[in-house]
């Protein structure tokens, strides 16, 4: 079949083999380039590991530290008329890959909230790794079952306590107009704590910690984003800023009983992912954002981000006054920020293309899925089911 992109809403239904396994090896290439970290963990589990940072952690430690990795991630396989999700195609490249150079690459799909996946995954830590020096939860979904109750949680992206109008991006027509977003009510807000809260790792850490595959001296990362003054109203100060602060309450609990290095909250930049294009107001920001960073010098994607985290940020830790790691500084630097606030009262349908860069979102977000890549055939008639 001759595989094209089929996008309904902020869903892109297809992926394609050839240019999920290109989008994987250049990534890859980034590291290599940059040359070995000089010091970085060997047997690393990866929640989340398909797409976006998380694979972007699972690259870095592979080919940066020369790591063992298990992952685990939720994907769709791939029939014989219909592709797999992308995260299917990241994961069997990146697989091929880290083989290829020595390296043990386990990859565990399946519902990464319930006990039966933790269960596998620490299984295949043993099998594999013995323990491991570093966890990183990277997660993103809207929806939890609770594995201890049963009850099914979904997350609701709203404001908190007032209603919020500001402008919005659809990303397909260039159209720039004003939302109103009503506010969650306590039962939305507590059930967007339960699914992108801190429980879950919070019980990944306790799962991993009893079964003995947890080294000593190891570390758990987990990503979040604060965000600018632009977005705190739908993001910060909404029902994903009581979440977020759920992060920082399980970190400070894994700390408690694991010891100061142990847990770290990570705040980064905004980049285009299929779960932000969905946040009101985010896709607009992020369309503006990407000009004014590129115009400044400091552009960067998931694994520039997550490079520099090993880099730079993570073994000399100069933590924030919440304990967390933040590699946002370039995003939220005076330099980026009062630029993003004089061109946003500014913006408009017919302003946003000199004010942002709405070809630029759009490429990067069918880049998450394979498609337009340099030197991938998109006219080849492909079998779905053969990994790039």
């Amino acid at each position: 079949m001759i595989i094209e992109p089929k996008i309904r809403g902020f869903i892109c239904t297809t992926a394609h083999p050839v240019g999920c396994a290109t989008n994987v090896q250049r990534q890859i290439d980034h590291v290599v380039v940059k040359g070995p970290l000089r010091q970085g963990p060997r047997r690393v589990l990866v929640l989340g590991c398909s797409t976006g940072y998380g694979l972007a952690s699972r690259i870095v430690t592979t080919f940066g530290a020369g790591a063992d990795t298990v992952g685990v991630s939720f994907e769709r396989e791939p029939g014989e008329a219909k592709t797999a999700s992308a995260g299917w195609y990241n994961n069997r490249a990146f697989e091929k890959r880290a083989e290829a150079a020595g390296r043990r690459a386990v990859t565990i799909e399946g519902d990464a909230f319930s006990d039966a996946i933790k269960a596998e995954a620490i299984a295949a830590i043993k099998t594999t790794l013995g323990q491991v020096d570093m966890v990183v939860y990277s997660l993103a979904s809207p929806v939890r079952t609770d594995p201890k109750t049963g009850e099914t949680y979904r997350s609701a992206i709203k404001p908190f306590g007032t209603k919020v109008r500001s402008k919005t991006l659809n990303t397909s027509t260039g159209e720039v107009t004003e939302v109103e977003v009503e506010p969650a009510s306590d039962a939305e807000a507590a059930a967007t704590v339960k699914v992108m809260g801190g429980e879950d790792w919070e019980l990944w850490i306790a799962a991993l910690s009893e079964a003995g595959v947890l080294a000593e001296g190891f570390t758990s990362l987990n990503y979040t984003y604060l965000g600018s003054e632009l977005t705190w109203p739908i993001y910060h100060k909404g029902t994903l800023g009581k979440a977020k602060a759920d992060l920082d309450r399980a970190a400070t609990a894994i700390r408690a009983v694991h010891g100061d290095s142990s847990a770290y909250v990570v705040a980064l930049k905004a980049v285009v992912t299929q779960a932000s294009s969905a946040i009101p107001v985010v896709p607009l920001y992020g369309t503006v954002l990407l000009k004014v960073m590129a115009d400044i010098g400091l552009g960067e994607g998931c694994i520039e981000q997550i490079d520099r985290l090993f880099r730079e940020k993570l073994f000399t830790p100069a933590l924030d006054d919440g304990h967390r790691l933040r590699v946002d500084d370039w995003e939220l630097s005076d330099a980026v920020q009062n630029e993003m606030k004089a061109r946003w009262p500014k913006l408009s349908t017919e302003t946003l293309p000199d004010l942002g860069d709405l070809p630029k979102y759009q490429a990067e977000f069918l880049k998450l899925f394979g498609f337009g890549l340099s030197g991938v055939d998109y006219s080849a008639d492909l079998d779905p089911r053969v990994v790039g």
